[in-house]
């Protein structure tokens, strides 16, 4: 008797295709062939990802072009650079939504990730120029940093305007209750980067996926927000193996590296749901808010969370510093 057809299916689909029947699979990159080839629903941009592409030879007219808008965009060189960075981000988005059916996430300058009202501004900024090429702002998401200014700017911006926001460097249990309660579309908690503190930091220098801190938080989060109802996406971000993917199958999104992204499409091992609302809402939780206060205090208490926020925000001022300066010079070229 042959084998039934469900079956021979399960072992023929690849790991891949297997989470995408649990979770939206995003990918983490500003490389359009990769989206080409793993077909994500979303992709996730930030300038780190952008500086990692700028120089090579296949998306040099972009960078290019955006030189040029530069050029015509200010009364001096600083206005003129920061148009230009500003272009540069939305012309990658564009190009990227021309590759995927979903959405693309553009982030805000991350020295403004401080300053509430200048980053409201950077944002209505984006979507002014994404429009101005023809895409509707329901294809974009802002990125922002999960600082108490960060979140309280997505709280104006999804409220007052209409701009969906995506809620980055996100390391404690505080950033994401409070960006529940701000009612952000989407919040991407950083698993690999908190598992790297934990090697760096203690004694312990190796975890099984099941005991991987990074991927225990993102459990917490998704259960709390289950629980309670909260419209939010949960988006597990920074991956350092599949493993850590694999424990996450069923979380909303997980935005997932070129690199992971074809390690699953290679692979046939079976990829099980893990995270499910039925169980999320029989979760042990007592529903919390908090004020900036509380907010800046439990942020505060937690070590990895103070130290992984702080070092994520100067990692990517710094690329874009880099970028500014690959955009200087084609300006002054």
């Amino acid at each position: 008797m042959s084998e039934p057809q469900s079956k021979k299916t399960k072992i023929t689909m690849t790991s891949l295709k297997q989470l995408k029947n649990y979770t939206m699979v995003v990918a983490d990159t500003g490389d359009f062939e990769v989206m080409e080839q793993f077909k994500p629903m979303d992709a996730t941009t930030n300038p780190s990802l952008i500086l990692a592409v700028a120089n090579q030879k296949k998306y040099a007219h972009l960078i290019e072009k955006a030189a040029q808008y530069g050029k015509k965009s200010g009364s001096n060189l600083a206005e003129q650079i920061e148009a230009a960075l500003d272009i540069t981000c939305v012309l990658f988005g564009k190009e990227i939504l021309n590759v995927i059916p979903g959405r693309v996430s553009t982030e805000v300058d991350a020295r403004l990730s401080f300053n509430k009202e200048a980053s409201i501004e950077k944002a209505k900024r984006l979507i002014t120029l994404y429009e101005g090429l023809g895409v509707s702002k329901d294809r974009i998401l802002i990125k922002l940093a999960s600082t108490w200014e960060g979140i309280q700017a997505a709280r104006e911006l999804e409220e007052k305007y209409g701009i969906h926001c995506n809620l980055t460097l996100l390391f404690s249990f505080a950033q994401a209750v409070s960006c529940a309660h701000a009612g952000v579309t989407l919040i991407s908690p950083f698993v690999g980067r908190i598992l790297d503190w934990y090697v760096e930091n203690t004694d312990k220098k190796s975890y099984e996926a099941q005991e991987d801190p990074g991927v225990i938080f993102v459990k917490k989060v998704y259960n709390y927000y289950k629980k309670f109802g909260y419209k939010t996406t949960v988006m597990g971000a920074s991956f350092r193996n599949v493993g850590e993917i694999k424990e996450l199958a069923g979380c909303d999104c997980l935005t997932i590296s070129p690199k992971l992204l074809e390690e699953l499409e290679k692979s046939n091992e079976p990829v099980d749901k893990v995270l499910n609302v039925e169980s999320a809402k029989k979760s042990d939780f007592e529903q919390i808010d908090l004020d900036e206060a509380e907010f800046r205090w439990l942020l505060n208490e937690d070590e990895m969370a103070t130290n992984k926020l702080s070092e994520g925000i100067r990692k990517f001022a710094a690329d874009t510093l880099k970028l500014e300066k690959l955009l200087q010079d084609k300006i002054q070229a």
